[in-house]
């Protein structure tokens, strides 16, 4: 369901039919110990905050949580129409709204269906509990005597009474906070979870309706357009608007600092507006200076950081004497978002009232830091979730939402649509920081790692807005007042920053693990897909494969001499034989096989990919010609849903792997369109088979992260097992593969 589609108004007489009043403030007593209840209910705990039932006995469920194309809104569906036994039809969401959702914080770390999902599922199993409470009431019955069929409680006798008609009489039933006496399902009672129902979502981006953000339209609607400074750092010495203000259409022309925009009618009309301010503003030649971009892996090291071990084990016993050591260094570089849609957004300021539509992933943190900047108070902005096309982490998305605010406020009471132009976003919107990782290890006559050192370097990738001590939003940061970011965040393991999943999850007796985090940034870094999960995962497993062959035991053979978790086992084991692996199989020259195996952030969900590839000795391109994928993601929701997400993992990390990199010179960023930064074209994408190991009796764990990391591993091993040369920095562009061919 498109978040725009159901009114306020509408609302409001749904939550009229059923509650008297609304409100998220958590409950000072509450049943149950506070660790009883799933995370996210311990700071939401009104029960009508979740669920709602209105007269006629169709079902609103509400989540913080937002839905990125995950397919998040089908899951939350199935899960509350599994426990109040209701056909999903009858389901609607709403999601990520400050004014009607509970607060969840941020849509990342794949945490929307193990967290929001988890909430949903006890305050359903509470709502049913509370309805058949008052239908035994109704009936003179026990509880436990009644079923429920599609919102319909049925006596043992016979006897009927329906949600609704409870709705009806005792409208104020789930103005309470949640309990948990309600007991959920057990996995053998499922009727909808752990079946592939339709995505709710896609039918509209299918069939070219209003399905993204980029979408909407609104009565009145100006459009607008920025114009940045042409690199970080420069300021506007002058503009002379006054023949772009007599272009036609063009409403306003406003400046503000270093911020700078223009509002027109028409959307052509705002574009053409924009390139004449462009010709029409004059900047200073002041610049922030840029590393060489060729050089990274050299350079990071040397920078000033902020060190600490984030894992460590066996330190007090001196290691033992190796028969093999092995040490080896790895990067990534800068990636960007790449969004096929650029970064939009609508505004409307009427009453002194700020609403902004945005596809952020943090629709309570962007409501704080807007108002802050407006100078409003939070409850005088309201921040709705609408999907975009294309988000993979922290993108521009909250920055064009402020510029949108910004100019909604010239906008006389008009609604106020912008949207970036492509170079805006691969100049302006945050990337995903450059990584190198070094790793060292000492290995037994039989084979056993004894001994594993690992440092990592990079910028944090944690800089969304919403963190304390600044404003992480572009434009507060070019305004005539700024507004300073936020210090860089450090996320504690094992969740991690640069340093997810930069602990092994392979058993290793004496280990140490080093987060170097940069102090500077030369470029404007956040959250990107996995934040250093995918650097980490392909320098481990890269790293894993080099002492394999070193000890000369097969990769897979290895791998499983490193683990005692049934789970990982048997992860490693269904791929490897849904492979065909053959142990210690060499490649021909250009055709070859890579194995890599993760568990994302150590404790989520488990993935081990098989990928093979053919490498051309003459152009130096890599073909990936298969990939088997299998995964362990605890208990299903939605089998087809969790397939979409390892898939779309794996041809992303593809993507990154073989292709992307931001590039700079030494005074700005030169990526400004798809000419310089090339994706993986639909030609390229290979055969992909995914395999679900269900376990239903487990919690639900995300899928959307955890197949980057081992794609990219699996890949370097495969290029590695066809050519006999380690490729150690990505990408694996054609250029670099002939020069080591040389």
């Amino acid at each position: 369901m498109s978040a725009f589609k159901l009114s306020r108004r509408a609302f409001g007489k749904l939550a009229g039919a059923v509650v008297a009043s609304f409100s998220l403030t958590p409950f000072a007593e509450f049943a149950l110990a506070e660790a009883e209840l799933p995370i996210d209910l311990r700071a939401n705990r009104r029960l009508d905050g979740w669920i709602r039932i209105d007269v006629e006995g169709n079902v609103v469920i509400f989540t913080g949580k937002a839905e990125l194309g995950q397919g998040i809104l089908t899951a939350l569906t199935q899960i509350a129409a599994e426990e109040l036994d209701v056909d999903p039809a009858r389901v609607r969401i709403i999601a990520a709204d400050t004014t009607r959702s509970p607060n969840e914080g941020y849509t990342y770390g794949s945490q929307s269906v193990e967290r929001s999902g988890a909430a949903l599922r006890v305050a359903a199993a509470d709502a049913r509990a509370v309805l058949l409470g008052a239908a035994a009431r109704r009936l003179d019955v026990s509880p436990s005597g009644l079923s429920v069929e599609n919102g319909v409680i049925v006596s043992a006798g016979g006897r009927r009474v329906t949600y609704a008609e409870i709705v009806r009489d005792e409208r104020e039933l789930l103005a309470r906070e949640v309990t948990a006496t309600g007991v959920p399902k057990q996995p053998s009672e499922y009727r909808l979870v752990g079946k592939s129902l339709p995505r709710i979502d896609l039918p509209a981006k299918f069939t070219g309706g209003a399905a993204f953000v980029q979408d909407m339209r609104l009565a009145g609607m100006l459009f607008g357009r920025i114009v940045r400074p042409p690199r970080h750092g420069a300021k506007l010495v002058s503009v002379d608007d006054a023949a772009v203000r007599r272009l036609p259409g063009v409403v306003a022309v406003v400046r503000n600092g270093n911020f700078l925009g223009v509002l027109a009618e028409r959307e052509e009309q705002a574009i053409r507006a924009r390139r004449a301010l462009i010709d029409a503003a004059r900047w200073s030649d002041d610049h922030v200076p840029l590393p060489d971009v060729d050089h990274l892996k050299e350079a990071l090291p040397g920078w000033q950081s902020d060190d600490s071990v984030v894992g460590i084990a066996g330190q007090d016993t001196p290691a033992s004497e190796a028969a093999i050591q092995l040490e080896a260094a790895y990067s990534r570089p800068y990636l960007s978002h790449a969004s096929i849609g650029p970064s939009c957004s609508v505004a409307l300021f009427r009453d002194r009232h700020m609403t902004v539509w945005s596809h952020t992933q943090g629709a309570f943190p962007l409501r704080g830091d807007i108002a802050t900047v407006l100078g409003l108070p939070a409850s005088a902005v309201d921040v709705v979730h609408v999907p975009g096309a294309g988000c993979y982490g922290h993108n521009g998305a909250d920055d064009v939402a402020l510029d949108a605010a910004l100019l909604a406020r010239e906008a006389a009471g008009r609604p106020v649509k912008v949207q970036w132009m492509r170079d805006d976003e691969f100049a302006w919107a945050p990337i995903g920081p450059a990584m190198v990782m070094r790793a060292k290890a000492a290995l037994s006559g039989s084979g056993r790692i004894e001994d594993w050192n690992y440092d990592l370097w990079s910028n944090s990738h944690a800089m969304r807005p919403g963190q304390p001590g600044g404003v992480n939003l572009l434009a507060a940061w070019h305004l005539a007042r700024p507004f300073p970011p936020s210090a860089p965040a450090r996320i504690p393991q094992p969740y991690g920053n640069g340093d997810r999943n930069a602990v092994p999850v392979y058993d290793l007796p004496r280990r140490k693990v080093s987060n170097h985090q940069l102090v500077d940034a030369p470029v404007r870094n956040s959250s990107l897909r996995t934040l250093g999960a995918y650097g980490n995962v392909f320098a481990i497993e890269s790293f894993m494969d080099e002492l394999a062959l070193a000890a000369n035991i097969d990769p897979v053979a290895f791998r499983l001499a490193h683990l005692h978790d049934p789970r990982a086992i048997a992860v490693v084991r269904e791929a490897a034989s849904r492979a065909g692996w053959k142990p210690a199989t060499k490649g021909d020259g250009q055709r070859g096989r890579g194995f890599a195996y993760s568990r994302y952030e150590n404790h989520q969900a488990l993935v081990a990919i098989v990928i093979d590839v053919h490498v051309s000795r003459s152009t130096g391109v890599i073909s990936v010609t298969n990939v088997i994928a299998v995964a362990d993601v605890g208990r299903v929701v939605n089998p087809d849903g969790a397939k979409n997400q390892l898939e779309g993992g794996i041809v992303q990390a593809l993507s990154w792997a073989l292709k992307e990199r931001v590039m700079f010179n030494r005074r700005e960023i030169t990526t400004r369109g798809w000419q310089d930064y090339p994706i993986l074209t639909f030609a390229e994408v290979p055969p992909i088979e995914v395999t679900l190991l269900d376990r239903p009796d487990e919690p639900s764990l995300g899928a959307g992260e955890c197949s980057l990391g081992p794609t990219a591993g699996a890949l370097a091993n495969a290029v590695a097992n066809a050519i006999g040369i380690r490729l150690r920095d990505l990408p694996l562009v054609p250029k670099t593969v002939l020069e080591r061919l040389a």
